[in-house]
This record gives structure tokens, sequence and C-alpha cells, in this order.
């Protein structure tokens, strides 16, 4: 049975080839892809907040990011003065 393909922007051979490249990593090397994407999906998301809201402090970035990733609720319960500064 055939399965669907990853990505529709990418052919079955370079699809082949990256699979066989993910099979050939270690597990060390799997974590570091993986660390590093997550990374960059923080960062990615912090800019968001720094572009949409310049002129509030650092604390309230890291804050508003925080919603963002984990829901305000979650946010709220790992952060409590999310609650202080009444964020939309």
């Amino acid at each position: 049975m055939a399965r669907s393909p990853l990505a529709a922007d990418t052919t079955p051979e370079i699809e082949a080839m990256q699979i066989e490249g993910w099979r050939q990593m270690t597990p060390t090397e799997k974590a570091a892809v993986i660390t590093g994407l997550t990374q960059s999906t923080f960062d990615l998301a912090l800019a968001g907040v720094r572009e949409r809201y310049p002129d509030v402090s650092p604390r309230e970035q890291f804050l508003r990011r925080a919603i963002l990733i984990y829901g305000r609720e979650l946010a709220a319960c790992a952060y409590p003065d999310i609650d202080f500064l009444r964020l939309t």
C-alpha cells in the first residue's frame, strides 16, 4: 500500500532521500534537529510578539509569547504574573 507524500512540493525521489537521511541519523542527531526547530519556533514567536508590541517590557513580551504558545490558562499556571498584566 502506497503512503501519502510528506509534502506536496517535494518529489518522491527527494522525499525518499530525506527519509533515508533520517533513518541514518543517530537518536542524538535527531534530538539536536528537533531541539533546533523548537528553538526556532520560540524565537519566531517572540519576534512576532516584539513586532506587535514593541513598546512593552521584555517581561511582557515573554508573557505574551507564553500565552501564544501554551494558551492563557496553562501560561498563567506557569507564570502567575500574567494575571496582573491584564493581557488580551
